[in-house]
């Protein structure tokens, strides 16, 4: 069978990767067109496009690079119908995905969308147009298909591919990666400040302004793989800091604390069960509009699975070093620890046991049989 997989950003890069994982074992002659990144490329098939070149957040960025991504758009839908493939697979990143899903659903390929948009989240009005575009569409959120049951369209729930991730992830001995990074002996603090330039420009400068009011403890950056680390440098000056490069999972396997930009990341460190603060600022035109239409009591995943807060939130202009002190020192304190440890052991339940891109690629083959 050929398949089209269209992903964006670092977490879309990995759950495709893993995705293709299990395709390739249920269908060995699979043969894979794919845009992602380093960790889909490892898995083998045709990287057409890396998501490094997408890497647009925010409305006002979005509209600043509108032109490049009218673009890329009509190059993926030439590419589309020079391949011809058996099924095209979104995986998130939906201001891209749905219109190419649109363009695919009008020419016939049978389309098949791994992780849902977050129209939960804002904009529920595009349930309707999922549903027109996508023949099946697997969530990875336990509401999700109680969400999309008020607009009777039925989903499939798969459980979150983080699980899998994280448990596949190769263990570390923490005294050799300590030496082998100059961490020395010190609890560590992980600073997880985004993978775009633009989201990690307003929270580092925050994140690095408590550095010399925790000196009992080591902060240590998580570099990520579209950044270089020159970008990262400039921004760290003469602070004692240390930085990793790439390996976040090690990072959050060994740390005490963490402070996280808002997005997939909050989940991981949930799940690699470190106390957190959630960090969120962005541009003021592009916090203003997402004001006005994200309905969401929370923006981290942890809180919005629970329904409640279970880690504390910084949200544009309450993420000052003041306020992230405070937060800080909060789960530094042992109470307040026990209290986000037993919330993240029952956020892991929710979340389904594993399997979840085994689940999906069975589906999508059966889907292709029976179409």
């Amino acid at each position: 069978m050929k398949y089209y997989i269209i992903a964006g950003e670092a977490s879309g890069d990995l759950h495709g990767s893993n995705l293709m994982k299990a395709l390739y074992q249920e269908d060995p002659y699979a043969d894979i067109r794919f845009w992602g990144g380093d960790l889909m490329q490892k898995v083998g098939g045709f990287l057409v496009s890396h998501y490094k070149e997408r890497a647009f957040m925010g409305f006002l960025e979005v509209l600043k690079n509108l032109n490049k991504l009218l673009v890329f758009i009509g190059f993926c839908k030439k590419d589309i119908a020079q391949f011809k493939p058996d099924v095209i697979i979104f995986i998130d990143n939906s201001g891209f995905n749905l219109r190419i899903a649109k363009w695919a659903k009008k020419q016939g390929y049978l389309t098949n969308y791994y992780i849902s948009p977050q129209v939960w989240a804002s904009r529920a009005t595009r349930v309707k147009k999922i549903k027109r575009d996508v023949d099946q569409l697997f969530v990875i959120l336990p509401f999700e298909k109680e969400f999309y049951k008020k607009f009777d369209y039925d989903v499939t729930f798969v459980g979150h591919p983080l699980i899998d991730a994280i448990a596949n992830s190769v263990p570390i001995d923490e005294s050799d990666f300590r030496k082998e990074h100059n961490l020395g002996n010190k609890p560590i603090i992980a600073l997880l400040p985004g993978s775009r330039k633009q989201e990690i420009t307003k929270k580092l400068s925050v994140m690095l302004s408590l550095v010399n009011d925790f000196k009992d403890y080591t902060f240590v950056i998580a570099g990520a793989p579209s950044q270089d680390f020159s970008f990262y440098k400039n921004r760290i000056g003469d602070l004692n800091v240390s930085f990793v490069d790439n390996k976040t999972y090690e990072l959050l396997s060994v740390s005490y604390a963490a402070l996280v930009a808002s997005g997939t990341a909050t989940l991981e460190t949930a799940l690699f069960k470190v106390p957190q603060v959630v960090c969120y600022k962005g541009s003021f035109i592009s916090y203003q509009i997402a004001k006005r239409i994200i309905t969401l009591k929370f923006i981290s995943l942890v809180n919005l699975i629970m329904n409640k807060e279970v880690v504390r939130e910084l949200i544009q202009n309450d993420l000052t070093t003041q306020k992230l002190k405070i937060a800080l020192q909060e789960i530094l304190d042992e109470k307040f620890r026990e209290k986000i440890f037993l919330n993240y052991f029952d956020l892991e339940k929710k979340l389904g046991g594993k399997g979840a891109s085994l689940t999906t690629a069975k589906s999508i083959l059966s889907n292709l049989k029976k179409s």
